[in-house]
């Protein structure tokens, strides 16, 4: 059977790229006697003129043959040209750069991957399931206001990942934690209650802690409607409960909207508060007690967390009787360590030294610390053109994600926030979102999508029917042509490594760079050409670049329109 056919099919990239590994292996092995075993790695060379994939295998081969890698890459290639002449069925060209092996397909291996796109369809890249829970905790905010930009962007990027895994073949479990177990409640209900008491005198003083955003102001009025000057004559212990939990809720159910209205899902929001009623925490308290990695000192009990590699042990319970947050985040991490095979918390800027404390914590209770992963989602820098929107949330002057998603759409706002890596500090020009140009990413992705489906109306649709069949693709020759079914050929790869890596970004590079092939080759080849087999040759590289472009837009939650 010739190599460019398997099973009675055409060879497709990665199986080309396991036939020029064995191939390699069996040259190793023949010239290099003593050259360790090992699996050849392939990637994307830095210059697209190199090839379509290289191997630096000749490198960790030059001290064993004494020479330089590139004569070792040379020598190899010579070998695998002697051995192996049947490559050339696959390989248009072979050749090394600077040791590199470089390797060439002919255009029938990405012939071969468009038709297994078009035959694929939506289903294009997802993996079978991988029988494996992940909790994915990407929500967290006190119940004490609006949701603001930085949750808009921990939001992005854990919906984003929580897609990828899902695509990929995770059960994916997401959650969000109400951080309403601590003293903020009190200082929430103190606020709203001086809201209240200013809608009959607007001289009743402010708490100077307190949360001094407008946003109180039609919680106390709703109070004031139904309850009247009920509470005017209260002392605090009377009213302060009632303000508190009324603040809590109402802010929370705000929030779960913008969440909905943001596209972001929860199969959790988990209280703190109710973690501790159950006697959660007291049972993850327990269980480090139980396991000898506590000890009291001064009346408070502590984690043994230098035991752990963290840099000081961690307050657990205050002398005072009352749990710390790193107390709380014992029960819920114990929780979900005993629900999920693996756990990925999003936290918010300046936790860095929070991961290793959350790994140290997965140790102690008996897991492994790979089992614990935390990403950093770093700061935002709001900008309108040239001018930075001012943000202070002590000052009262706060930009809610319902005001951004007011001005840019959704669209926009996922795409924006997840634009660089998480670890990475975020400008988001709000001008630039609004954008109708090719300088705003996600309008220029988004008319690439609307571009192709522009195609499909102009064309016959029995053109497209038979483009829908894949079969006769012997035409796609063109330069451009073969750059874009690389390109498209990619996802399969591009969603294990956003998954293995946590990297989101790259699923926002990779629609730009799919985008801007199709341009090129819109620009380049006339789609609805008089030859009929290349234009639905051209029809079905269409219908693949659509097919990626949708399930990439669909994953990081953005529209895909027909029209622009």
């Amino acid at each position: 059977m010739s190599p460019t056919t398997t099973s009675g099919g055409p060879v497709l990239p990665e199986a080309a790229l396991s036939i020029f590994s064995g191939a390699l292996r069996d040259a190793i092995a023949a010239r290099y006697q003593d050259a360790p075993e090992g699996e050849i790695a392939f990637e994307a060379p830095r210059r697209p003129e190199f090839g379509d994939f290289a191997t630096n295998a000749a490198f960790s081969l030059a001290k064993i043959a004494r020479t330089s890698p590139q004569h070792v890459a040379t020598t190899l290639i010579a070998d695998l040209q002697q051995r192996t002449p049947k490559l050339s069925e696959l390989f248009a060209e072979i050749s090394a750069t600077a040791g590199f092996i470089n390797v060439r397909f002919q255009p029938e291996v990405w012939q071969a991957a468009v038709a297994h796109i078009v035959r694929d369809g939506s289903n294009f890249g997802q993996g079978a399931s991988r029988n494996q829970r992940i909790s994915l905790e990407f929500g967290s905010a006190n119940p004490t206001g609006p949701l603001v930009v930085v949750q808009g962007r921990t939001c992005s990027i854990g919906a984003t990942l929580a897609n990828a895994m899902k695509f990929y073949g995770y059960d994916v479990f997401t959650e969000w934690i109400i951080n309403d177990a601590g003293g903020q409640l009190d200082t929430l209900g103190r606020s709203l209650y001086a809201r209240y008491r200013q809608i009959y005198d607007p001289k009743f003083p402010f708490p100077e802690d307190g949360y001094p955003g407008d946003y109180l102001v039609p919680i106390a009025t709703v109070i004031a409607d139904s309850d009247g000057k009920r509470w005017i004559d209260e002392d605090e212990s009377g009213w302060l409960s009632y303000f508190s939990a009324t603040g809590r809720d109402t802010l929370v159910a705000q929030q779960r909207r913008t969440a909905e209205r943001f596209g972001v899902h929860f199969d959790l929001w988990q209280s703190e508060k109710e973690l501790q009623d159950a006697g959660a925490v007291q049972a993850g308290l327990q269980r480090l007690i139980d396991d000898g990695v506590t000890y009291e000192d001064d009346g408070a009990i502590y984690f043994r967390a230098t035991q752990f590699g963290d840099d000081k042990d961690r307050v657990l319970v205050r002398r005072d009787g009352r749990p710390t947050y790193f107390c709380t985040d014992v029960a819920y991490h114990y929780a979900k360590l005993q629900r999920a095979d693996r756990v990925i918390d999003i936290l918010g800027p300046d936790h860095h030294g929070y991961i290793g404390r959350l790994k140290g914590l997965a140790e102690a209770l008996g897991y492994p610390r790979e089992r614990l992963d935390a990403l950093i989602a770093q700061q935002i820098t709001l900008m309108r053109g040239h001018e930075q929107v001012s943000m202070s949330k002590r000052a009262g002057q706060i930009v809610t994600l319902d005001e951004i998603l007011d001005e840019v759409g959704v669209d926009a706002a996922r795409f924006f926030f997840v634009l660089p890596a998480p670890e990475s500090p975020l400008t988001f020009d709000l001008a630039l979102a609004k954008e109708q140009s090719n300088e705003n990413p996600v309008y220029y992705v988004q008319y690439g999508h609307a571009r192709i489906a522009s195609v499909f109306r102009n064309a016959d649709a029995a053109d497209v029917k038979a483009a829908h069949a894949g079969a006769a693709l012997t035409t796609l020759v063109h330069p451009a042509e073969l750059a874009l079914a690389r390109r498209t050929a990619e996802l399969p790869s591009l969603i294990a490594n956003v998954v293995e890596r946590l990297a989101p970004h790259r699923l926002t590079r990779y629609a730009r760079d799919v985008a801007s092939d199709f341009h090129q080759f819109y620009t380049e080849c006339k789609i609805l050409t008089a030859d009929r087999d290349e234009r639905i040759a051209r029809l079905s590289l269409c219908i693949a670049t659509q097919t990626v472009l949708a399930r990439v837009l669909n994953i990081i939650g953005v529209s895909t329109p027909e029209s622009m």
